[in-house]
């Protein structure tokens, strides 16, 4: 008999009940027992609705307080020594410290990194490893969490990340020796695990190992051979879970694997389930992830069971595993949360409820024939032909423009000519300072956004409100000393759902919410037509906030590829065509702002990277569409008017022949949690463009002082000149306290006006001498 299975399901609670009790906790006003009491209470109803659903193998510890990486990491005891020295701290806060960082007022210690999990939008914190440390069983979350849920009558699937993807994922502290070479230390902790698990009564394991849809060496071949020979008998069976990707040359490395079943994603890699049936060994099972996870589109059921059919002759329905293609993570709780979604969209759409529900009607038919979910089936194939016949899909004029770009539209004049105009225009000080573009939103902004949406505050009323919020923001700023000032985006709810809101072809949920890290939940609007833009977005927001300063205010927009990576993406239109439309809105944007008077605009792209494919064979065709659509964005404007764009949490060294190309005239990045080892990105490439690196981890509450701004500074002038480099926080403040951001701001002001006059004396000089190429 064929299983329904799932890899994983969304933590944060229908409606983000893990956010709220982790901020209650953090700001000191709940217990860690009630914390771990309202933790406990998400992972009971969690079970309790997939095994309502009809699912099988239900994970455990699939869920997290901060993130699955972290845990792995305090798992094996891999906890950095600046954290581990700290005796003061319990096993909760010292967790928390980790990936938020430790400020008493005198000392502050930096958080572990943070980067994006594959190419999503979930970030997880890089593991540090070390040879001083002594890796052991360190936690027993993974035992405890599957016997939670056998108190409860059900029998769980414990989830694991696996040794080799956390490996790959975290970065040799001390020397440049890799990761790898830990493996003989970790595997030992995880057989011990396993073994723990087997006791208290797990008949299967679930190990993620998505890095085997990464490019590997023979080496990294090996030793999953290797490491799997040790785990696949360690007590419960073993299903290695892959997916993001075709396991491609990868493929036999995975069947070779002496473990129990192997799951394939089958949304992004369908061609890997015909090789997989010729090469699997009689002993393996296979996992089929037919059920998007990442998107949340309603799954034609007829293609998902036709390759499960395909399956199941070669097999025997016994060996097949219906699921999801990866953990459902990436896409909000439940449709049911939505009645305010029109009927027509509402019939398209599946989030994780709805996608279990398309798991449990798969393996039925599987098991028993299609006859007898008829009505399921007839109605997936009502709502797809609905879908593929809406006018809603399609807009003809939008079409047409997009057919009409020309490679015209991509250019400005070269770097140096516009840095010599730009000059003249902007007039500012050597280590120009700014910030991202948003300040802190606080409760009292909030609670105003929800009085005026539920109708209690009148627009003029609401409008009023953010023009004191941006006056605030300004004098703030000036006060501050800061060079390039901001409005503070007081009016926007998030980066890519405010834009969309004013763009056609997108639609929205209320609770549609998605963890990006920690307690920040986003809400991705959903593309489900042709996008333009009907009027100006920010004009009059920008042009108040200049109305109120003599120093120039950056116009600040999202781009086009972070609005198509930030949102749940129509997979009716290849993503470059869905990106150029956006691309375009964007670039109307643009020229109305400059019309208006803005002379610095800065267009966010932190998630280009995010969008390379895992394989370096298509990094060409992405990077060609995604930089154009960039460029097509940015270069509607007159050469001296100032084009930004900002890049956080990324590994730029896969892009760094790209970023000339983008040709930005500032490109700010995150960088202050790392210590600047992006910027040796930029030397290997001679980028000649200014750039920002962030000295100031906005993820952290602690607040930097100006001293070790000052280091940080330092740091980037051993790569870039003086007139490359500007001042400013990784990323927008959003988050943040004001009672954190202004000591902040203030002390980064202070260290770059202590750099700044430390180089003013040759500036001309320097300026005489500097490159002008790159175009």
């Amino acid at each position: 008999m064929s299983i329904a299975s799932n890899l994983g399901f969304p933590r944060i609670g229908p409606d983000r009940e893990l956010k709220r009790a982790l901020e209650e906790y953090w700001a000191g006003r709940s217990s860690a027992a009630e914390l771990a009491s309202a933790a406990a209470d998400i992972r009971r109803a969690n079970w309790h609705r997939q095994a309502g659903l009809g699912i099988e193998h239900i994970p455990s510890n699939d869920f997290s307080l901060y993130d699955h990486v972290l845990d792995t990491a305090v798992m094996l005891g891999a906890v950095p020594q600046r954290f581990a020295q700290r005796t003061t701290l319990d096993d909760v806060q010292r967790y928390f410290a980790m990936a938020r960082g430790l400020s008493d007022g005198r000392t502050t210690v930096p958080a572990m990194e943070m980067t994006k999990w594959f190419d999503t939008n979930y970030h997880y914190i890089v593991p540090e490893l070390d040879a001083a440390q002594e890796l052991h069983p360190a936690s027993t979350k993974p035992i405890d969490e599957f016997e939670e849920a056998k108190a409860l009558g059900i029998t769980t699937r414990p989830v694991l990340l696996g040794p080799l993807s956390f490996l790959r994922l975290a970065k040799n502290h001390r020397t440049a020796q890799p990761t790898l070479a830990f493996l003989d230390a970790v595997l030992p902790v995880y057989e011990q695990l396993l073994a723990r698990l087997h006791a208290a009564g797990a008949a299967w394991v679930q190990l993620d190992e998505p890095c085997l849809v990464l490019d590997l060496t023979s080496e990294q071949r090996r030793a999953y051979q290797s490491a799997y020979e040790r785990l696949g008998t360690a007590g419960p069976r073993v299903l290695v879970a892959t997916y993001f990707g075709d396991l491609g040359k990868n493929l036999a490395t995975a069947l070779s694997l002496p473990v129990a079943a192997l799951h394939l994603d089958l949304v992004r890699g369908p061609g890997q389930l015909a090789p997989a049936l010729h090469r699997i060994p009689d002993s393996m099972s296979l996992s089929l992830g037919v059920i998007d996870g990442r998107n949340v589109w309603r799954a034609d059921l007829d293609a998902a069971l036709a390759r499960l059919a395909q399956a199941a002759r070669a097999l025997g329905g016994e060996r097949v595993l219906v699921a999801p293609s990866c953990s459902l993570l990436h896409v909000p709780v439940d449709l049911a949360s939505e009645p305010a979604l029109d009927d027509e969209l509402h019939g398209w759409l599946a989030f994780a409820t709805q996608k279990l529900e398309e798991v449990a009607t798969l393996t039925t038919a599987l098991r028993d024939g299609p006859s007898t979910v008829r009505a399921q089936f007839d109605e997936a194939r009502r709502a797809r032909e609905r879908r593929r016949t809406s006018p809603r899909t399609h807009d003809h004029a939008v079409r047409e423009r997009e057919r009409a770009i020309t490679e015209d539209m991509l250019q400005r004049a070269p770097y140096g000519e516009r840095r010599e105009l730009q000059a003249e225009a902007l007039a500012l000080p050597l280590l120009p300072t700014t910030t991202i573009g948003s300040f802190p939103q606080t409760a009292e902004l909030r609670r105003v956004r929800a009085a005026f949406r539920a109708g209690h505050v009148t627009r003029n009323e609401y409008d009023t409100f953010l023009r004191s919020r941006i006056q605030q923001a300004i004098r703030f700023q000036e006060d501050a000393g800061l060079d390039v000032l901001v409005h503070g985006e007081f009016e926007r709810n998030d980066m890519v759902e405010y834009f969309g809101e004013q763009l056609t072809g997108f639609a929205f949920t209320q609770h549609g919410w998605v963890q990006s890290y920690g307690s920040r939940c986003v809400k991705p609007p959903i593309i489900s037509g042709d996008v333009s833009r009907p009027h100006p977005m920010t004009v009059a927001w920008a042009t108040f906030a200049q109305s109120l300063t003599s120093k120039p205010v950056k116009g600040m927009l999202t781009g086009p590829v972070t609005m198509l990576q930030w949102s749940f993406v129509r997979d009716d239109l290849p993503r470059e065509e869905v990106c150029r439309q956006l691309a375009l809105a964007i670039r109307d944007e643009t020229v109305d702002l400059e019309a208006a008077g803005i002379r610095v605009i800065q267009i966010d792209e932190p998630a280009l990277r995010e969008g390379l494919p895992l394989r370096a064979q298509g990094w060409r065709n992405y990077l060609r569409w995604a930089v154009n659509a960039f460029r097509l964005a940015s270069s509607g404007v007159a050469d001296r008017t100032q084009m930004h764009t900002h890049m956080c949490y990324s590994a730029f060294d896969d892009i760094a022949d790209m970023l000339a190309y983008l040709d930005a005239d500032v490109l700010s990045i995150e960088s202050a949690r790392s210590g600047m080892e992006l910027l040796e990105t930029f030397a290997r490439v001679d980028y000649q463009n200014a750039v920002g690196p962030g000295v100031y981890d906005v993820h952290s509450p602690a607040v930097p002082s100006a001293q070790a701004i000052e280091a940080l500074l330092g740091r980037a002038l051993e790569v870039l000149t003086p007139e490359q480099l500007w001042v400013n926080p990784d990323c927008g403040l959003k988050t943040r306290r004001w009672e954190e951001v202004q000591p902040a701001i203030r002390a980064m002001v202070t260290a770059a006006r202590t750099v700044r006059a430390q180089h003013e004396h040759g500036t001309v000089a320097r300026a005489a001498a500097a490159p002008t190429r790159v175009g």
